[in-house]
């Protein structure tokens, strides 16, 4: 699947420019690599969130396709129900049976926690449509809250650095083995410093025979505490010391998309961020630790997986 950037550039936005999002914001990267890489025409869904805060201030928005926002849970099954009716009217003649694209964006809070269940009951149920969680890893809209996506030890608003704790105490959200065990035919790690990863990814899950689901990390100035021109730079970094490693799932079948020449330690990857600050505190040595150990294991996890010994 060979993506060229000459066609890429020609095709129009179907996310316009002028919207509100935080200089240096990943999310509208993100956004415009995963509509680019649609053919045909698309539906889009997105629960409450900044994406949604952002792109749709009354009575301006930036969507040139038409965009559905729902309630924080429920973006996914708002959209399924879309894929249905759809599907309802094809099958009574109503409409002509063309190929239909249907994409739901949702950060981190509305997949990993407060969506989940009816993320799983899309998924369950088959339902024809690509999932997108733009992963900043807290509920940025709402004040920096800690999420089900937050790592170990990060600082946010609901996990203050302090003499009690030092930050979040618990790992984050294994989301992709429970995305993975609805027997969905396609799922995939993403980062949009890799574009045309990124971009193939979205191709392959608008393609598979069922729902599909893409976790794409996204880079948050103001919740990660990061200069606002780093979000691409902190992507590749995030893949360089595999704490995001990039991946894909596709009818069972495990596949590395990068793997680093070098796997840089996570320290690299904590230094470059505000919310980690503390851990590089001596006296939190032992939670940057946890962290390593938890990156090497996952990380070794991932490549027996890829290797097909597991």
């Amino acid at each position: 699947m060979v993506l060229n950037l000459k066609e890429i550039a020609k095709k129009e936005d179907l996310f316009a420019p002028g919207h509100r999002a935080c200089r240096g914001c990943a999310e509208p990267i993100i956004v415009r690599q995963v509509l680019l890489a649609v053919e045909g025409p698309v539906v889009v869904a997105s629960p409450t969130g900044c994406l949604e805060i952002f792109s749709s201030p009354f009575p301006y928005t930036s969507w040139r396709v038409p965009w559905i926002h729902s309630l924080f849970e429920n973006a996914s099954s708002t959209l399924a129900g879309v894929e249905t009716m759809y599907r309802s009217l094809v099958k009574q003649g109503k409409i002509p049976d063309r190929p239909m694209n249907f994409i739901a964006f949702g950060g981190d809070g509305a997949t990993y926690d407060i969506g989940l269940q009816w993320l799983s009951g899309v998924l369950e149920r088959g339902h024809k449509i690509l999932y997108v969680c733009l992963n900043n890893e807290a509920y940025m809209n709402t004040g920096i809250q800690r999420s089900g996506a937050t790592p170990l030890g990060t600082w946010t608003t609901t996990t203050p650095v302090g003499k009690v704790i030092p930050g979040k105490v618990q790992n984050r959200k294994n989301l992709m083995a429970i995305v993975l065990a609805h027997g969905i035919p396609y799922a995939a790690q993403a980062s949009p410093h890799a574009w045309r990863d990124l971009m193939t990814k979205t191709k392959k899950a608008l393609a598979s025979d069922g729902p599909s689901f893409i976790d794409a990390l996204s880079a948050c100035p103001r919740g990660w505490r990061t200069p606002d021109d780093q979000a691409i730079a902190l992507g590749r970094l995030a893949a360089d010391t595999c704490v995001w490693p990039l991946y894909e799932v596709e009818n069972g079948k495990w596949t590395l998309n990068y793997r680093p020449k070098e796997k840089k330690p996570v320290t690299e990857w904590l230094k470059t961020q505000g919310r980690f600050s503390h851990l590089l505190n001596p006296a939190n040595k032992a939670i940057v630790d946890r962290l390593q150990e938890k990156v090497d294991e996952d990380w070794a996890n991932l490549l027996q997986r890829c290797e097909g010994r597991q």
